[in-house]
């Protein structure tokens, strides 16, 4: 059992670590020349802008989370269960931060990142600790795989505006800090917990106008790590529709980010790994909203599902159901007026 004070500090010690290590990441990227350079259509920034940020969150997040499994828990099973969780995240971390520097061929990000999707796959089943089993080990094995794999890109893809990844994953860590709590999963709630004030301390700076990018190494990290803990997380005794319904509420955004880019690149006939100026912020823009709105706007409708994730998970039986589907009905709704909008 970890109280609310403990929780409190965590939030607090990691937003204040990685606000302070990020305007050293900035000197470290100024150092050795490591910045995103706007040559291609798709940036939406006119300058070159500072990667590493990414290294920042996952020092902080890393760092306070073995350091709380050691002072505040007892035994060895929370700190191995963390580092179970951190693991493929941090390797994956790293795989960012060499395509940050030198560019990974799209075959070369797929390939390690199905590794750790296989990888994050058999620990779960061998542990049985996947939270929503469908019953077939197959199944569930796949649909992990897809889960990490799917989820790693949609942050990475969602991060093409300034603060839009770094707000939109911090609110949905919240909302699954309240639903880990209230079910008794705590070690979860701590993750996620220090996730989102990672998130909120590197926010202060990759806030419009950006002084720093968390670049593939931050997108792939955290987006690893979420998608480890909403697999891991097992929702109160409900309904088999809502207990599913809940991880991808609290995803919708960068997995409506996705299908909005990747269905519009195939209707034009060119790769989805192909970079556009098709994905949600962009389409906002364009609608003329400005840069400051436009990340307003994806993290409300981040913090909507959210709410709605939470509700899914407390209200009685019979709503469940009602609930998620409106949650579906309300997706498909944006997703048909993003797509109403002109791809480029």
């Amino acid at each position: 059992m970890i109280s609310s004070t403990q929780f409190f500090a965590a939030f607090v010690t990691s937003m204040l670590l990685a606000g302070a290590l990020t305007p050293l990441m900035i000197r470290a990227a100024n150092w050795f020349h490591i910045y995103d350079h706007p040559n291609e259509s798709h940036k939406t920034h006119t300058i070159s802008v500072p990667y590493l940020g990414g290294i920042a969150i996952l020092i902080a997040v890393s760092s306070v989370t073995l350091m709380g499994t050691l002072l505040i828990t007892s035994g060895l099973g929370y700190t191995q269960l963390a580092i179970s969780i951190l693991g493929p995240s941090i390797l994956l971390g790293i795989v960012g931060l060499v395509d940050d520097i030198r560019k990974l061929s799209p075959k070369s990000r797929f390939f390690m990142q199905s590794f750790v999707g296989v990888f994050t796959a058999l620990l779960l089943i061998k542990t049985n600790t996947v939270g929503s089993p469908i019953g077939l080990v197959q199944l569930d094995f796949l649909i992990t795989i897809l889960w990490v794999v799917g989820v790693a890109n949609a942050v990475n893809f969602l991060d093409n505006l300034d603060g839009s990844a770094a707000g939109t994953v911090a609110i949905s860590a919240l909302g699954l800090t309240v639903l880990t709590i209230s079910n008794g999963q705590y070690l979860l709630g701590a993750l996620s917990i220090v996730l989102s004030g990672s998130l909120l301390g590197f926010l202060y700076w990759n806030r419009r106008p950006a002084r720093i990018y968390m670049g593939d190494a931050g997108a792939l990290f955290i987006g690893t790590l979420i998608a480890g803990l909403l697999v891991r997380f097992d929702p109160n005794p409900i309904s088999r529709l809502s207990s599913f319904s809940i991880p991808i509420l609290l995803m919708a955004i960068p997995i409506l980010d996705s299908a909005v880019a990747i269905t519009s690149r195939f209707r034009r006939g060119i790769s989805p790994f192909k970079g556009g100026y098709d994905h949600l912020s962009h389409r906002l823009l364009r609608r003329g909203f400005s840069k400051e709105l436009g990340a307003y706007t994806l993290w409300s409708l981040t913090l909507t599902f959210a709410l709605l994730a939470i509700l899914v998970s407390n209200v009685p039986y019979d709503y469940e159901t009602p609930l998620s589907v409106f949650g579906l009905i309300f997706w498909i709704f944006l997703y048909v007026k993003f797509m109403q909008e002109p791809d480029e």
